[in-house]
């Protein structure tokens, strides 16, 4: 055949073979089919290899992105309605007085001075009297962990009632927090806390003195101890179940003692006299006013004998702005020096020792700060460490000391 009609025939027939190019679109779209074939035949064939999958339930359920509202509305309001369910299902005070009345009632002789005693037997007589909302508490496990050394096998009626309050006080306080959990992850960040607290304050006979232009610094005080002493990795951010351990929310709650005495103010962090004591001193320091300290003004904290050298190291690790501090980090230098026996003070103490950023303390460092202490105090420059720290903590003779070796 002639060339000249062949290639006559090719541009009149249509391009519809199998070298027509395809656009991109429909390359895409090929390749979702062929993917999704294989993908089908691959899932089914593990599927019938184990039947487990059959079984197992799903567990992660991804969280809706900023865009999607609808999602996070939906989310937000399912949590809401869970924790109003929980709520429903805490006692409250008619049926704790209810509870109390039955414990009294079925009371077994003999009384222990004057604290009533009862046995399994009773115990168990009150739990199915209680209600539904109390079965949780009346098991032999719970009056196992309440039995001492009575000689009738027989739990104080006072301490199951104290555990039981406990228990509803922590289950409250869990609903309150999350409440306040805007991400729904279990932890609070420190915006969701400082809200917390100061929809607290009004609660609190104890800050009733506090004037409101004062609540913005009283809550950042507050919010700092939480947050230097349960995020030791500044993630910025706390689990609840983390404030629910501590003893921190417990002496903020004390505040709601009207009676509380003026010894245990002056010791509560959160106390209006401590966060007036704590800001006044700030105020103090502060010289020209600015609301930062610089590093002259800080040198003057406590009994002014800081040294340089520390006072250097401070303002190089801690957060500054244009070389001054702010009231945030002053807290934290404050909770670092009050409570320095605590892992987090050591922690933040070490970090500032450590000049050379190696994770231990070794004899050049202690003497870069004990040079300056002994010629400021007329002491020998020559000093043994073994005469400061103890043996386990010893930095002589290259013995390097480690933030794990403090901490033991």
């Amino acid at each position: 055949m002639d060339w000249k009609e062949i290639l006559r025939r090719r541009i009149a027939t249509p391009n519809n073979g199998p070298n027509k190019k395809k656009s991109e679109q429909e390359l895409k779209d090929e390749e979702m089919d062929l993917f999704t074939k294989y993908y089908s035949e691959w899932k089914g064939g593990r599927k019938n290899t184990n039947e487990f999958y059959k079984t197992i339930p799903r567990f992660y359920y991804r969280l809706p992105a900023e865009d999607e509202v609808l999602l996070q509305k939906l989310r937000e309001e399912s949590r809401a309605v869970f924790l109003q369910r929980k709520s429903r299902e805490l006692l409250d005070n008619e049926e704790l007085q209810n509870l109390w009345f039955l414990l009294d009632k079925h009371q077994t002789p003999p009384m222990i001075g004057e604290e009533a005693m009862i046995n399994y037997e009773n115990f168990l007589t009150v739990g199915e009297k209680a209600g539904p909302k109390c079965k949780q508490f009346f098991t032999a496990k719970v009056f196992a962990k309440l039995l001492h050394t009575d000689s009738y096998g027989r739990i104080s009626i006072m301490q199951f009632f104290n555990y039981v309050m406990r228990k509803v006080w922590l289950h409250q306080t869990r609903i309150g927090l999350s409440l306040y959990d805007v991400a729904g992850q279990g932890y609070l960040r420190e915006s969701d806390l400082e809200n917390y607290i100061l929809e607290l304050i009004p609660t609190l006979p104890q800050l009733d003195g506090l004037e409101k232009s004062f609540y913005s610094f009283y809550v950042c005080t507050a919010v700092r101890k939480f947050f230097f002493f349960l995020d030791p990795l500044r993630t910025g951010k706390i689990k609840i179940q983390d404030i629910l351990a501590c003893s921190f929310l417990d002496d903020l709650l004390e505040l709601r003692d009207e009676e509380l005495s003026k010894e245990s103010q002056e010791t509560n962090w959160f106390s209006a006299p401590s966060a007036l004591r704590v800001y006044g001193q700030y105020l103090n320091l502060d010289k020209d006013h600015n609301g930062m300290l610089s590093k002259e003004e800080l040198s003057r904290y406590g009994t002014a004998t800081m040294t340089n050298v520390f006072l250097d190291r401070v303002f190089q690790e801690c957060l500054t702005y244009d070389g001054e501090m702010d009231y945030k980090t002053y807290l934290d230098f404050v909770l670092a020096l009050e409570n320095r026996k605590e892992p987090a003070a050591l922690q933040y103490i070490f970090k500032l020792l450590d000049i050379e950023n190696k994770g231990y303390l070794n004899v050049f460092s202690l003497n870069y700060f004990f040079r300056v202490v002994s010629e400021n105090s007329m002491m020998s420059s020559e000093v043994e460490f073994d005469c400061i720290l103890p043996d386990k903590h010893s930095a002589a003779a290259g013995v390097n000391v480690g933030m794990s070796s403090l901490l033991r």
